[in-house]
């Protein structure tokens, strides 16, 4: 956002399998300013899985490095074409058409019985646009 800190770096994705309660869910999400940072270690957090409340970023990049998240060329400002693929107890994030995953996680945290909503997600002193939101049920 216009106003945030220096150190803000713009958080927006989509929330998956959200529960009735609203107390659980899976969640990709981009951080854009990180893309194209001059810092490789902030490249290389330039997309992100958590699952809410029990795995959020910070636990699962401690517990398990690298594991959950990837690097991506994102521009802040720029739309990037976003496609999640969701079966059992995978997920797939596909960025610009590309035909190949950007961040494989074949292990998500509240199993593949988790059924729910799809929200859209952004963090705090973020400001983001969605267009164009499609979702197929796969058969």
């Amino acid at each position: 956002m216009p106003n945030s800190s220096e150190d803000a770096r713009g958080f927006v994705g989509i929330a998956f399998r959200i529960d009735e309660q609203n107390s659980k869910f899976e969640c990709f999400y981009l951080r854009p300013s990180n893309g194209r940072a001059d810092d490789q270690v902030r490249r290389n957090h330039s997309l992100q899985y958590i699952s809410y409340p029990e795995y959020p970023w910070h636990r699962l990049r401690e517990e398990t490095p690298k594991k959950y998240e990837s690097y991506s060329d994102l521009e802040v400002g720029k739309w990037t074409k976003v496609k999640i693929v969701v079966e059992n107890s995978s997920a797939k994030l596909y960025l610009h058409g590309a035909s190949q995953p950007s961040l494989i996680v074949n292990d998500l945290k509240h199993g593949p019985a988790l059924k729910g909503s799809i929200g859209l997600w952004i963090g705090p002193d973020t400001e983001a646009h969605f267009r164009n939101l499609v979702v197929y049920k796969q058969d």
